[in-house]
């Protein structure tokens, strides 16, 4: 099982990761200025995780309504994936992939371990 790890930023505010069992960081919340406000964010990944995919890879592609994962490809070449709520607000980004495939299993990540995540509050 994952953890949500909150920790203070630097400029005061807070922020997240969702960390795999295996300590890998699956993904990255925005900055919140405030502890519930990130909390407000995780409970937002926690109800969201189960959104379809935009694939937004290719020239043409069906738009999803919110929530959702978009997946695309940035301007260095590299797969991402973000979650956006039933807002439209990004609540989760990932990092950059070097395959569609790997991105992909980011998201399937996210799916198994945002539901039963723990919260950790990093001093």
């Amino acid at each position: 099982m994952g953890k949500f790890v909150i920790k203070q930023t630097s400029d005061g505010g807070y922020s997240f990761n969702l960390v795999a069992s295996n300590g890998e960081v699956i993904g990255t919340s925005q900055t919140y200025r405030s502890l519930s406000s990130a909390k407000g964010g995780v409970e937002s990944v926690r109800k969201n995780y189960y959104a379809k995919v935009e694939d937004q890879t290719y020239e043409t592609f069906d738009k999803i309504r919110h929530p959702k994962f978009e997946l695309y490809k940035d301007k260095g070449g590299e797969f991402r994936f973000r979650l956006k709520a039933m807002n439209g607000e990004i609540v989760l980004a990932s990092e950059g992939y070097t395959t569609k495939t790997s991105a992909k299993n980011g998201i399937d990540s996210v799916r198994r371990n945002a539901e039963e995540s723990t919260v950790v509050i990093q001093e």
